[in-house]
């Protein structure tokens, strides 16, 4: 056993030393100056609910320093209580083209994708934009994603992402998860195999692309779209590429129940995407590992002490050289509580095939499709 251990161990040791040079790899990767003319971009906002800070992240989109863009949001109804602040700011801001869809009742498993469908067939323009409500930005990111496109291979991009969490204790070690773990294995896995995936809650895409694809249809029964937009990009020979803007996800406060239940959703959907990825995930927590060897042989205890060095770089290099996070440098004391805490939802996530998703339970099918319950 003690092998087997110390073998894990050293896996997980290499692993967080390739975090540190993808790191470096990426950061040295430039995207080139907007193209003249710059293209014009719609910006497409799924909506469901009166998020906290909804308002101040919406109103980021709104002042891009951008020549040419639109803004659509989608509602299921304007019964929606967020659907009267929407349309406040589309009024407060009139030189920006805006437009609000109610799709109505989604007819798919993945209202989301039915939203994004409905918006992209109003969409005036080619290049996409999908963000989710409670992404915030700053004035440059249509500049960004702009020079990333010049680039006429590329069609889909992903947006690294800096995590905000809000009062709550398991929100805050969610979000510390986010910036120094979940990072690390994106751009690895990048530099190992190129993007072949996408993920995060902002994702830029060609219409052109997405239709030739099979457009939004044959995404509507997967629940990690996003993940799946992209694997589907790449096998069809398409540019599929890690963005160098940084956006900002507001996580927000909650509950353990309501984390754990998360968390779940999250670990279950990623083994049924990326079974093969999913197993090497234990690879990507290393305190975990560490602990089990002393426990079972105590006097290994100095690996201990060097594991946590070496997860403490590669956290280092996600968390502050790419995301220059804040969190991770006042709280970095939770780093080994919240491996802790990922290792057990990664073992949990190999049993059971059901979910919850906003209060209604589903079915994961072996292929990443979901079906309601």
């Amino acid at each position: 056993m003690i092998y087997l251990l110390a073998a894990l161990l050293i896996g997980s040791l290499v692993y967080c030393i390739l975090v540190v040079v993808a790191v470096g790899k990426y950061l040295a990767a430039k995207p080139s100056g907007i193209p003249s003319p710059p293209p014009s971009i719609s910006i497409l906002k799924p909506l469901a609910g009166l998020d906290h800070g909804l308002e101040e992240n919406l109103i980021s989109f709104f002042e891009q320093d951008y020549p040419t863009f639109e803004l659509l949001f989608a509602f299921r109804s304007a019964e929606d209580p967020a659907y009267p602040l929407v349309q406040r700011l589309c009024s407060d801001y009139p030189a920006v083209p805006s437009r609000i869809l109610l799709v109505g009742e989604p007819p798919w498993p993945n209202a989301k994708v039915w939203s994004l469908d409905q918006m992209m067939k109003a969409a005036d323009h080619d290049l996409l934009v999908m963000s989710d409500s409670d992404i915030r930005v700053d004035a440059r990111m249509l500049q960004v994603i702009a020079a990333e496109f010049a680039d006429p291979k590329l069609a889909v991009t992903t947006c690294p992402y800096r995590a905000v969490p809000g009062d709550s204790f398991w929100s805050t070690l969610e979000a510390m998860g986010m910036n120094t773990e979940f990072l690390g294995g994106i751009v690895v896995a990048r530099m190992l195999e190129g993007m072949r995936f996408a993920v995060g809650p902002t994702i830029a895409a060609r219409r052109s692309v997405i239709q030739s694809l099979g457009g939004w249809d044959r995404l509507r029964q997967y629940l990690a779209e996003d993940f799946v937009l992209g694997q589907f990009a790449a096998e069809g020979g398409h540019g599929v590429a890690l963005s160098s803007y940084v956006i900002e996800h507001r996580i927000g406060s909650e509950s353990l129940k309501a984390n754990a239940l998360h968390r779940i959703r999250w670990n279950r959907s990623t083994r049924r995407s990326r079974p093969a990825g999913y197993l090497g995930q234990l690879f990507t927590n290393p305190v975990p590992i560490a602990l089990a060897l002393v426990l079972w042989a105590p006097w290994t205890w100095p690996a201990l002490f060097v594991t946590l060095l070496i997860r403490a770089a590669a956290g280092y290099a996600t968390a502050q050289s790419i995301l220059q996070d804040p969190l991770s440098r006042s709280r970095w004391f939770l780093i080994p509580v919240q491996d802790l805490v990922s290792f057990a939802f990664w073992v949990g996530g190999f049993f059971g095939n059901s979910i919850m998703w906003r209060g209604i339970r589903y079915r994961l099918l072996a292929d990443g499709r979901f079906e309601r319950i």
